[in-house]
């Protein structure tokens, strides 16, 4: 909700200044968002009255002005706007002073001289009208200072408000909250009562007093519907966000906002018959003053005479019967319209409006009456004319009800932490408009009947913190007992393998747990994710069950920055597909780490050929990241390359999945080329061997190459397994450093080059005992996998 500071401090005024009131505000729960100054900073501006003027002898556009500035002499201003009339009264900044972006010095225009210049409202920086001169109101004092004549010096206020508050949608409200923060009284005048002078009335029916408990209306005659709305009204207005339409239209919008009650006039003489607040009937439409033509739904409520509907009740009114500049009678609504009636119809139909906003969070079902007076009031004082009878249709046992709620100080005590005497909580209760009744530790507290929300003994705990003031709670430090945790070599940290991957060049990501749809089914092949029942953007409806989509989504961000070499990581908490029907535990929602590599393998520079990032690359980082001996089992993925894929063992645990991107996605998502991806259980990746030492070897290795010819389909990861189980206890490592396939060689078949180091713990190797352990190493290949050692 935006307003005017200064029609808010006419109603309360404390002695503290902006700053410290938008900071009290907020700490009490009426969030200030935004303050904007209501024109810009200038200086040297006046109210001016054009006394008469003649068209430049050089120019056909230019007028040359004798303008009274209140200072006894007519100054000469050279002036161009087209709406310049003699006796108008309009700003000017005289010479020397300082409008925004620059500064007024007597000139020549055409050979005429010019001491100072007449102002628009957009050399002002107060509008983006460019028609001419800012007109001001006839009694504007010639000489005044234009920022004190107009208070400029204004500043405009916008809170962001929680649904509960509703209370505060109007300055009435916010003033009696600031007054109960500061002990400073709010002036807010009762309307006076407006006397009936005519007789006229017409009937009001309650066809669906459970949405509608309470309908005040009331007959004005004689209305000068094109009468001007007043300027300290437009302006109050204007600085709460609203624009001047008419003066009926703006009477019901200042009330609305002064009070918080919203109303709706009619065309009286566009009326038949009785007024009925009912639903609609079948296939019935209308249209609304938006011109949007509707079919109401069957829940939804209307304002009808007896032949057609006139108001989406609570939302907006009907084109036939609004309000027009030819209007001689109004039939003027202020009715109380439950919130569950009015709620989430106005969205149904793809807009808004200010009466609909109120009427869904709930407007105090005691203020229709007020606000009709108050209306009744102002629209007799603007418009002229007279007013029949208030007629009030209700019914009582739909009205809510405003039922005590018990409350102990003593535990308001105990659940703030913080002593506050029984009498401070009383009085802060008090001044909320709250009755407060019984002694010792059981009070009696009945909410006044605009605060929708209270409703337990919580909500008045929150009530005694708000009043008292968050800043006054001195901090306090934890008093308990704390026990310092074992730490166990056998789980490392999450922060350590965070740590480990940005060694590795990796940049840590943090992305929603909510995705697109299509993302699911693209990079994890789930065709049944976990569904939000309120998702907060249509392309955020489903749950993850991978981190790849928002590791890819990150990597398209990055592409469109030209960056050309991109590796990221996520950590974070992922959710299986049938977690919606499962009950909800760890086993449903996995911890997970992945990661990311593309385009260059290392940063452009002199030292090294520029190349892509591979698999293998990643499979190394893979590696490092675990610690342990790991195997890569080709597999398949439905979000990777069908023949670049690896499963990732861990003894018999599948630690997870690496491999390219699926060239479909690379293709989809429009990645030019493929990154290598792999995803890993975290709690998997966190669980550490014990390190165990042994001593450093006296006596030298040996090294011995050898080359065993295997079939294309047996891997060289199997080949290992295979030669480190068979491996004695001198065979420290084995590894592959050559793949040959080709002249010599079966087609069906490949040479695997391996490299053992061999090594005794306790004294020099004999040759003897090394060609034992390779021919071991040999056999154990033709045995299990049909190698044979390369000639």
């Amino acid at each position: 909700m935006q307003f005017s500071e200064s029609w808010l401090r006419a109603l309360c005024n404390p002695p503290m200044d902006s700053d410290a009131l938008c900071h009290l505000l907020t700490m009490a729960g009426l969030e200030v968002e935004e303050v904007e100054a209501v024109a810009p900073p200038f200086t040297g501006v006046v109210v001016a009255r054009i006394v008469s003027f003649e068209k430049h002898p050089n120019a056909d556009k230019l007028k040359v002005c004798a303008v009274d500035v209140g200072q006894g002499e007519l100054l000469q201003i050279v002036c161009g706007a087209p709406n310049v009339v003699a006796g108008m009264k309009a700003p000017c900044a005289m010479v020397g002073a300082k409008l925004p972006g620059f500064e007024i010095k007597a000139a020549k225009l055409r050979g005429t001289e010019s001491f100072g210049m007449m102002c628009s409202a957009d050399e002002l920086g107060m509008s983006q009208a460019h028609d001419g001169l800012m007109v001001l109101p006839e009694d504007a004092p010639v000489g005044a200072n234009l920022r004190e004549f107009l208070s400029l010096d204004d500043r405009k206020i916008t809170i962001k408000l929680t649904p509960n508050r509703a209370d505060c949608l109007s300055l009435t409200g916010v003033a009696r909250e600031l007054a109960a923060l500061t002990g400073v009284p709010a002036q807010l005048t009762p309307p006076r009562d407006v006397l009936a002078t005519l007789d006229e009335t017409r009937p009001v029916q309650l066809d669906a007093p459970q949405a509608c408990p309470r309908y005040l209306s009331r007959v004005f005659r004689g209305v000068n519907a094109k009468a001007p709305t007043p300027d300290w009204m437009r302006a109050r207005l204007e600085r709460c966000g609203l624009r001047s339409i008419s003066a009926v239209v703006d009477i019901t919008n200042y009330v609305m906002l002064e009070l918080g009650q919203p109303l709706h006039a009619f065309d009286n003489d566009q009326l038949s018959g009785a007024i009925h607040v009912r639903l609609p009937l079948a296939n019935e439409q209308i249209t609304l003053l938006n011109g949007q033509a509707v079919q109401p739904a069957a829940d939804t409520l209307l304002i009808a005479d007896e032949i057609r509907p006139l108001a989406l009740a609570g939302v907006m009114g009907g084109d036939s019967s609004g309000v027009t500049d030819d209007t001689t009678a109004v039939f003027l609504e202020s009715a109380f319209f439950q919130p569950d009636a009015i709620v989430g119809r106005a969205r149904e139909l793809g807009f808004s409006s200010d009466a609909s906003h109120r009427y869904e969070r709930g407007v105090d079902f005691e203020l229709p009456s007020r606000a009709m007076a108050r209306a009744s009031q102002l629209l007799l004082d603007i418009c002229g004319g007279a007013a029949g009878p208030v007629i009030e249709a209700v019914s009582s046992a739909h009205l809510p009800q405003r039922a005590a709620v018990m409350f102990r100080p003593s535990r308001a005590r105990k659940v703030l932490g913080f002593e506050v005497a029984d009498d401070v909580i009383k009085a802060s209760l008090e001044r909320l408009g709250m009755t407060v009744s019984g002694e010792g530790d059981v009070l009696s507290i009945t909410p006044p009947s605009y605060r929708f929300d209270i409703s337990i003994e919580e909500d008045l705990i929150e009530e005694v913190a708000r009043v008292y003031g968050y800043d006054n709670i001195k901090p306090l430090p934890p008093r308990a007992p704390v026990t310092m945790l074992p730490s166990t070599e056998h789980q490392r940290p999450v922060h350590r393998v965070r740590r480990q991957l940005a060694a590795q060049d990796y940049q840590e990501i943090i992305s929603y747990a909510f995705v697109e749809e299509a993302w699911e089914r693209d990079f994890a092949g789930n065709t049944k994710p976990v569904r939000l029942a309120n998702p907060i953007a249509s392309q955020m409806s489903v749950m993850r069950s991978s981190l790849l989509g928002g590791l890819v989504g990150a990597l398209e961000s990055n592409q469109r920055r030209r960056a050309n070499r991109v590796r990221l990581f996520e950590v974070g908490r992922c959710f299986a597909s049938d977690a919606a029907q499962a009950p909800v535990s760890a086993a449903s929602q996995p911890v997970r780490v992945a990661g990311l590599a593309w385009g260059l393998a290392l940063p452009e520079q002199w030292a090294a050929d520029s190349r892509k990032v591979d698999f293998f690359d990643v499979k190394h980082d893979v590696e490092l990241l675990l610690g342990k001996r790991v195997e890569f089992v080709a597999d398949t993925h439905p979000g990777l390359h069908p023949g670049r894929c690896a499963r990732i063992m861990l003894g018999q645990v599948v630690a997870g999945y690496m491999g390219e991107l699926h060239p479909a996605l690379v293709q989809r998502y429009g990645l030019g080329s493929a990154p290598v991806v792999f995803e890993l259980e975290l709690e998997i990746v966190l669980a550490a061997t014990v390190p165990a030492f042994v001593d450093l070897p006296r006596h030298p290795s040996v090294q011995r190459d050898l080359a065993i010819v295997v079939k294309n389909t047996v891997t060289a990861a199997e080949l290992l397994r295979v030669l480190r189980a068979a491996g004695k206890d001198i065979v420290r490592a084995i590894d592959v450093f050559d793949v040959y396939s080709g002249k010599g060689i079966d087609p069906d078949s490949r040479s695997i080059a391996l490299r053992a180091v061999l090594q005794h713990p306790e004294r020099t190797l004999e040759e003897a005992e090394i060609d034992n352990a390779m021919r071991a190493l040999v056999s154990a290949a033709e045995r299990e996998l049909g190698g044979q050692l390369r000639a």
